[in-house]
């Protein structure tokens, strides 16, 4: 299976997860912040879901050990935060925008989308970069 095909097709399960995890955690409180919470609560969901099967099955990267395997987990992250802030940008710019329900959704959609391709960039060229030995 092509790369590409591949990482669309995991950048879609991470967004599915991370809309999933925002919805039961409107389900589970809708008080002061509960957009913030529920768009933290799915970041890391997703996060956690993509760099699994970025790892193993866009880049094969093999860690080391596991100090190696939370070293790259944290470069990973941290590349990813840039990602996250357009992705959470265009999610509140959506819900301020339009009232409707399903707008902070359909935001958060774009936004993924958007973050994951400039995030492929960036684990390429300086996260899963090939090991030497």
């Amino acid at each position: 299976m092509k790369i590409t095909i591949k990482y669309i097709l995991f950048a879609y399960i991470a967004t599915l997860l991370n809309v999933l995890c925002q919805w039961l955690s409107f389900k589970v409180y809708k008080g002061l912040f509960s957009l913030y919470i529920a768009m933290i609560i799915g970041t890391i969901a997703g996060l956690i879901m993509k760099y699994i099967l970025d790892k193993r099955y866009i880049f094969y990267y093999n860690t080391r050990d596991n100090i190696d395997n939370i070293k790259k987990f944290i470069i990973y992250s941290c590349m990813g935060l840039f990602t996250t802030f357009i992705f959470w940008g265009i999610e509140i710019a959506f819900d301020a925008l339009w009232t409707h329900e399903i707008s902070k959704y359909a935001g958060a959609v774009i936004g993924l989308t958007i973050g994951y391709i400039v995030k492929y960039r960036l684990d390429k060229q300086y996260v899963f970069v090939k090991q030497l030995c």
